[in-house]
């Protein structure tokens, strides 16, 4: 069976990749129209639309990887920001306080799917405005939910309490034995 990964983010392929992985990667066509569900049905059911979306467009014996990666924050999910002004916003909404980073992943096959969850308590340091302003400045948070990468080289956050890789985008750590299973 092939690997493949319903997502075009450079996060989760490298991860893919340090995990010794064999993949390719189909971009999902699935809308990710807002959902009225809870933060942890929104992840799973948006990475389940990724992964089912591209696993119904094939033909042949496949698993199909699809996640969804959201910050929530005082029960209101911080998407992507859609500017460099948001993204401000967001990090200063975020200084000194603890998140939570929530990955939803959909692993489909012709055995079935697997769908869950992963969730990862992140604490920032209290974030001077000279930093969100050089960070937002290089560009990195804009394409990043709740405006940061945890992998980005600043010193944004002071401690986490669960997967490192799930705030990456991919808790492949928890996923890894799933997909062996199923690519064997």
């Amino acid at each position: 069976m092939k690997l493949i990964l319903a997502s075009a983010s450079p996060r989760r392929k490298a991860l893919l990749k340090e995990y010794g992985f064999d993949f390719t990667v189909k971009v999902s066509p699935y809308d990710e129209t807002p959902l009225n569900l809870p933060p942890k049905q929104t992840v799973m059911e948006y990475a389940k639309g990724k992964a089912e979306s591209v696993f119904n467009g094939l033909d042949g014996d496949f698993v199909v990887l699809g996640a969804d990666t959201i910050v929530v924050y005082d029960g209101v999910i911080l998407g992507k920001p859609v500017d460099k002004q948001d993204a401000v916003k967001t990090l200063k909404k975020l200084s000194d306080k603890t998140h939570k980073v929530l990955t939803g992943y959909a692993i489909v096959s012709k055995k079935g799917t697997i769908c869950n969850y992963v969730e990862t308590s992140v604490k920032f340091n209290d974030l001077t405005p000279k930093l969100i302003e050089d960070y937002v400045n290089t560009g990195l948070p804009l394409d990043k939910a709740g405006s940061y990468g945890i992998q980005d080289g600043y010193d944004l956050v002071k401690e986490i309490d669960g997967s490192f890789n799930n705030v990456v985008g991919l808790p492949i750590e928890i996923i890894k034995e799933k997909l062996d299973e199923l690519l064997k």
